[in-house]
């Protein structure tokens, strides 16, 4: 049986519906919003400036980043309706935009941005809307190298900041304060109580911080010269209704771009669940869809402000990882404080002063933790020859864009160069392999029946004549049928649903796979995880409380591993049998 995914133990100190107190959850979500506001702010930073555009119109696209990643960190904490994951799942600007970006502005203007951002942000609406549809392609193992993508990417920038020190400095300085912060960081962590741990990567970089002021490279000029409070006015961009041939010429690209940012911010939604509980549990895809509807809000919003669009930040998932801080009212004080923020120039100034070595320090930590979490992902999915070559040949192919080390030429014309981001190419490289690999597997047998113990005749006659099909000795036949039957049993019973409710409808899938055979039984929706449900029954070995309990139980024993995905309009339970 596959292990359930989890999340990091003990080590979580707030879980999603627990409540803080109000002044610890004010702290945390400041703490998040300083260690991660300056992420937010580079990627416009880069493509305004790349692009030639006016300081007037950086600064409007700077407040309108900074305050639309607030709201939608909000959402997304809240969760109102279908918007919103739930959890703390900090959003911020997309690295994938920065080629496109800069040429949308450079030949466009900024209004031709705003207009192709407002435009795309529909692929992450759709995609929430019909994410079930996707679910062999977007898989975990998909995410989890878009996950392991993300630090093999930005390291490299993030070792850069080590030498951002003013002429002249001692050549030790650096080492340092990059050393201070690590220690500090690192002796909290380890050895500082749950409460203290809460607070360890902030006091790394006050620690790391204090040290570069005293050795001479903290530089507070610019926090002086900021204004106390400030909103840019005169330069928002508008829209450019046109519709010409460059809007069009623009537009695959920028689809592109939405597309990955939704790759992205599926991989960190499930990330995200999985270091937010003590007990492991398995993923919601509700709340992935939710993710995905308020990441294509937050992109409509940046497309009418005209700025940059978003995503959902890995690092806010390592920071939940490393702090333990996993309770919606810490995601809601660090919206506000990024609102705070983009209304507050002189405190956003303070933020971007953090030396440059103390920044790298805290970035070396935040990806090491995203690394190991994209490893867990990958594994969890199933590791057999298929997953290695995805992976691997992803994962390097990622690697070689990434560095200009796979044609470069051909990198650079495309899309406006969004294939020189490892994440975008190394991601779509996943996509098409997992698409491909898909298209290869053997031909699948369905039959549609009701979701009722009434059905159990004619699923039984279905995967009889699947295994009969499949050559499948009598051991391996008998195996797949009692598989069937309890899974039937457990989702027509086991859901508390209303009898006189429509009934519902099962579209029940069998094919071969290396080693064995995949039912796939897809349901509407119904109540109850049953991945939860079996991690329950291994921890708990006394009697039986009722009859859905044995039906578990014996899937249990006859399945090598049952996955349930729980979405807004259906259920789907893939139960795999060893040959």
């Amino acid at each position: 049986m596959n292990a359930v995914p989890g999340g990091s133990g003990s080590s979580v100190r707030y879980e999603p519906d627990e409540r803080p107190p109000a002044a610890v959850a004010i702290g945390l979500g400041l703490q998040v919003a300083v260690l991660i506001v300056a992420r937010i702010v580079v990627i416009p930073l880069v493509v305004v400036r790349a692009a030639g555009g006016t300081d007037a119109y950086l600064s409007w696209a700077l407040f309108a980043a900074v305050s639309v990643c607030g709201l939608t960190t909000i959402l997304q904490a809240l969760r109102v309706g279908r918007f919103g994951s739930g959890y703390v799942a900090v959003m911020g600007t997309s690295l994938a935009v920065v080629g496109v970006g800069v040429t949308a502005i450079a030949e466009g203007g900024p209004a031709l941005l705003a207009t192709l951002v407002a435009v795309t942000s529909l692929v992450p609406f759709a995609l929430s809307a019909r994410l079930a549809l996707f679910r062999r392609i977007l898989t975990p193992t998909v995410s989890g190298t878009v996950i392991l993508l993300i630090p093999a990417t930005l390291m490299p920038s993030a070792f850069g900041l080590l030498g951002e020190v003013p002429p002249g400095t001692s050549s030790v300085v650096a080492p340092l304060c990059a050393t201070a912060t690590l220690i500090a960081i690192f002796a909290v962590t380890l050895l500082g109580t749950a409460s203290v741990r809460l607070w360890s990567p902030v006091i790394g970089v006050v620690v790391g911080t204090a040290i570069a002021g005293v050795l001479g490279i903290y530089d507070p000029s610019g926090v002086a010269e900021a204004s106390w409070v400030g909103i840019p006015t005169g330069a928002w961009p508008g829209l450019d209704l046109d519709f010409g041939a460059l809007f069009w010429a623009l537009l695959p690209g920028f689809l592109l771009v939405s597309l990955v940012e939704s790759v992205q911010t599926i991989s960190n939604a499930v990330a995200t669940q999985r270091v937010s509980w003590r007990r492991p549990r398995a993923a919601d895809y509700r709340a992935v869809q939710g993710s995905l509807a308020a990441a294509g809000a937050g992109n409509l919003l940046s497309g009418l402000a005209g700025t940059v669009p978003n995503t959902l930040l890995s690092t806010s998932v390592a920071l939940v990882d490393l702090t333990g801080a996993a309770a919606r009212r810490v995601g809601i004080a660090a919206g506000v404080a990024f609102i705070g923020m983009a209304l507050l120039p002189k405190l956003l100034a303070a933020v971007l002063s953090i030396p440059g070595p103390v920044v790298a320090a805290y970035l070396a930590v935040l990806m090491a933790t995203l690394f190991l979490l994209g490893m867990k992902m990958v594994l969890h999915g199933g590791v057999d020859q298929r997953t290695t070559f995805i992976v691997g040949v992803s994962f390097w192919v990622g690697a070689g864009f990434q560095y200009g080390l796979i044609f470069p030429e051909f990198a650079e014309a495309f899309a406006g160069g969004m294939l020189r981001s490892g994440v975008t190419s190394g991601g779509l490289a996943a996509i098409v392999l997992t698409a491909l690999t898909e298209l290869a597997k053997p031909r699948r047998g369905r039959i549609e029946t009701v979701l009722d113990v009434s059905a159990l005749p004619t699923v039984g006659e279905f995967v009889a004549a699947f295994a009969a099909q499949g050559g499948w000795d009598e051991s391996m036949a008998n195996r797949l049928h009692a598989a069937a039957e309890e899974t039937l049993l457990t989702l027509a019973g086991g859901d508390g649903h209303d009898a006189h409710a429509p009934q519902r409808r099962l579209l029940l899938t069998a094919y071969k796979e290396e080693g064995g055979a995949v039912l796939e039984f897809v349901a509407g929706r119904g109540e109850g995880n049953l991945e939860d449900r079996m991690l329950l029954l291994a921890e708990r070995e006394e009697a039986l409380a009722d009859e859905r309990e044995v039906s578990l139980r014996l899937l249990r024993h006859l399945a090598s591993s049952v996955r349930h995905e729980q979405y807004h309009d259906s259920d789907i339970v893939t139960v795999r049998v060893s040959a």
